[in-house]
């Protein structure tokens, strides 16, 4: 099992902050997720990474959202070994998997969070 590791995470990193306070729609819609990532446990930390706010549980990176020109994301590290009945996972990749989010389309709020929490209990078990 392979933890990608970030040891410079932190509980609030002022960096994260800023990186939302940017005058941009697509980090707005991404933002009540991040706050919610926040909110999973006391052992949350953060810090921007490859130019997203990424979640940590202590050290390991288990999800981070990013804002594109068309739409916004929510990535998962270790999102292909996440139940995804709803089917809101893209990606090939050998670990990791993201959802999009796009301006003035609803979004299947219950089925993300439902995600949230698995990506969450997912790292606290690989801890």
């Amino acid at each position: 099992m392979t933890l990608f590791l970030l040891p410079s995470a932190r509980q609030r990193d002022p960096t994260v902050e800023a990186w939302f306070e940017a005058a941009d729609p697509l980090r707005d819609l991404v933002r009540p997720w991040f706050d919610r990532i926040r909110a999973l446990g006391p052992d949350i930390r953060e810090l921007i990474h490859d130019h997203a706010p990424t979640a940590c549980v202590g050290e390991a990176a288990f999800v981070y959202t990013a804002a594109f020109s068309a739409h916004a994301a929510i990535g998962f590290f270790h999102g292909a070994d996440l139940a995804d009945p709803h089917r809101l996972l893209e990606g090939s990749g050998k670990r990791m998997r993201h959802l999009k989010l796009r301006p003035g389309r609803p979004s299947d709020d219950d089925a993300i969070a439902a995600l949230l929490d698995a990506a969450y209990a997912d790292i606290r078990a690989r801890l």
